[in-house]
């Protein structure tokens, strides 16, 4: 999920029944000016396009740590705050890159999780398309284009099994 999907869910959209998440809404900071006056303002709408709206599988293994908690949360509240009042991207990230050096864990920007999902779900043989659908993309060229970076050993895989189907 994008860093304003995340800062925008609520408990209840997640569903316990399904075991998905439901993206449907997300949180930016957009800049305002009216006049000689500037200002920003947060705001809730819906998410970057239409194939943004979606709605993602839960593992088993955060199920079993998400079921518990749900049922004690107020359906109404952001998951991150736990609040009626959600946090904003921007207050999320810091937290985010505090938390990383705290754990001496090296930088990584939020985005680069996405990043990593999507490499690790090419990696382990998904089909392109759904980890697009996961990912919320309009468009497959789009998750191509950005996550799929073949290395070294995908290549020599592949020149062998084409290799191997010309015998």
């Amino acid at each position: 999920m994008r860093i304003g999907e995340v800062c925008a869910l609520k408990w209840s959209d997640i569903d316990l029944g399904t075991e998905t998440i439901h993206v449907n809404r997300t949180i930016e900071r957009i800049y305002i000016i009216e006049g000689d006056k500037r200002r920003t303002e947060l705001v809730i709408g819906t998410p970057k396009t239409k194939n943004s709206i979606r709605e993602i599988p839960v593992s088993k293994e955060l199920m079993k740590l998400i079921r518990p908690l749900k049922k004690l949360m107020n359906d109404d509240y952001f998951v991150i705050t736990n609040e009626a009042k959600p946090t904003e991207p921007r207050t999320y990230r810091n937290y985010y890159k505090q938390l990383l050096k705290q754990l001496g864990i090296p930088d990584l920007k939020f985005h680069g999780l996405r990043h990593s999902f999507a490499t690790r779900c090419i990696e382990s043989q998904c089909d392109y398309k759904t980890v697009s659908v996961i990912l919320g993309h309009a468009n497959i060229s789009t998750t191509l284009n950005l996550y799929v970076h073949p290395n070294m050993d995908q290549k020599k895989k592949c020149i062998n099994k084409m290799f191997k189907s010309l015998k």
